[in-house]
């Protein structure tokens, strides 16, 4: 049995599409803290079972009979550590033979703002004695959604990656990543760093803007504290200005791209180029 936490956000909803094409759906648990969202999953035969962070006792309820979970890591403020230690120590009571854990890229040595609660999670997994897997993922195309939306109506966008370079890529190529940790054999004990095959900068993401668009759109590169005094300006509550903005300080330092190569063998396939995954996002 494969359980999958935060099976109805925008990553747990790919895994488990993607667990019900190789196993069946009653092997497969979805474990939200909201039943009632999961319900197309439980009308396709999937399990569905209450599974809050902040209630150890769902978790227990949850992990039941689990072979393997997945911890997609939480996006609470604060609270995530804390949370993420109340499953690990349910996985751990309920026997569970190997917990996947949505890392980020570089966990143990980057510098990136939201890196600290994920580091202190994989150590706390290593020391429950658990069989683990690390899935660092890097950045997410869909991130650039909003930022490609706002480029198209003024012709131009901000940031403060210098000419730096990210591995960032479609969610769907890091679920399939996910999908066959979950369903394969050997990746215990493995961390994987995640980013796509071919690194990109803000320059060749204006580009391909222009190119899927048909609309010319630049890149307007700030200082680091500058860039994050527009995002406060344009509305952003100052601490996710602070991580945007220090997130392209990341990228300019190449904390946001791997030529590991781990996600595209993970996958079986190159990862999606950047030309493809923008010209989905423009044409949402």
């Amino acid at each position: 049995m494969i359980v999958v936490t935060g099976a109805t956000g925008q990553l747990g909803r790919l895994v488990v599409e993607g667990l019900l094409k190789k196993v069946p759906a009653a092997e497969v648990v979805a474990a939200v803290r909201d039943p009632e969202k999961a319900a197309e999953f439980a009308a396709r035969g999937v399990q569905v079972r209450r599974a809050d962070y902040d209630a150890p006792a769902s978790l227990a309820a949850a992990f039941a009979g689990a072979d393997k979970v997945l911890l997609i890591s939480s996006s609470t403020p604060g609270g995530r550590l804390a949370q993420h230690e109340a499953v690990v120590t349910a996985a751990r009571e309920a026997g569970v033979g190997h917990l996947a854990y949505t890392s980020v890229l570089f966990a143990d040595t980057t510098k990136l703002s939201l890196a600290p609660d994920h580091k202190a999670t994989e150590e706390i997994i290593r020391a429950s004695g658990l069989p683990f897997t690390f899935l660092r993922n890097g950045w997410y195309t869909e991130n650039y959604a909003q930022t490609i939306g706002q480029a198209l109506a003024v012709g131009s966008f901000a940031g403060a990656a210098g000419e730096g370079k990210l591995g960032a890529v479609p969610r769907t190529d890091f679920a399939e990543a996910a999908v066959e940790v979950l369903t394969g054999e050997g990746h215990e004990g493995k961390a994987y760093e995640l980013a796509g095959d071919e690194p990109f900068s803000y320059a060749d993401l204006a580009a391909a803007v222009t190119a899927a668009s048909g609309k010319e759109v630049t890149y307007q590169d700030l200082p680091v504290g500058q860039y994050r005094k527009v995002l406060v300006g344009a509305g952003l509550p100052e601490p996710v200005a602070a991580m945007l903005a220090d997130a392209d300080r990341g990228i300019a330092d190449g904390e946001l791209a791997s030529t590991s190569g781990d996600l595209s063998r993970l996958i079986g396939r190159p990862t999606t180029p950047l030309a493809e995954a923008v010209t989905a996002l423009v044409k949402n």
